[in-house]
């Protein structure tokens, strides 16, 4: 498979909103394929479609701890349940590298969604995959999870992040 490069905050690709998949043919199958080796490649439990330029409902996650690959492909996915309960996570992201945050969301949602060969599914996730869900489904929505924090903090981090695009060119 092919390693795809991923985009980095900021990004004006990243804030915009993806659009559905109608027809799951060979290409959305190679970028599945692609992506789940790019967030393998990057050490992610997650990776949005927009994270690599491509503006398509498009997520790949594997949240497990066993030491077995175990990814999951959702294609339009739609969060159609979430709970009460929240739960803390101190989150990152491959578009935004060397930085976590604390960030607070429902500790479990159920979400609707289309697998790689085409059938409509719906799946319950809790702990770090219902997290790992939200913030990938924010990135088909234009969000990024430091949008959750202050303006203050937010601008910290996006000024790092210039600094640290700029140092990455000059190599």
């Amino acid at each position: 498979m092919t390693e795809l490069s991923i985009l980095l905050h900021p990004d004006p690709r990243l804030k915009k909103i993806s659009i559905q998949v109608t027809n799951i043919d060979e290409r959305i199958k190679k970028l599945c394929l692609d992506m789940i080796d790019t967030m393998y490649n990057h050490s992610g439990v997650g990776l949005a479609a927009p994270q690599v330029g491509v503006l398509k409902r498009v997520v790949v996650m594997d949240c497990s701890d066993d030491g077995e690959k175990s990814p999951v492909t959702l294609i339009n996915p739609e969060i159609v349940w979430s709970s009460e309960e929240v739960s803390k996570f101190e989150e990152g992201c491959l578009s935004i590298p060397h930085i976590r945050e604390e960030i607070k969301r429902p500790s479990s949602v159920q979400v609707k969604f289309t697998d790689i060969c085409g059938i409509s599914k719906e799946s319950y996730f809790k702990g770090l995959w219902a997290t790992c869900i939200q913030h990938e489904i924010d990135h088909l929505n234009g969000k990024l999870f430091i949008d959750y924090l202050g303006p203050i903090k937010r601008s910290f981090i996006t000024k790092k992040m210039k600094k640290y695009k700029k140092e990455i060119i000059k190599k």
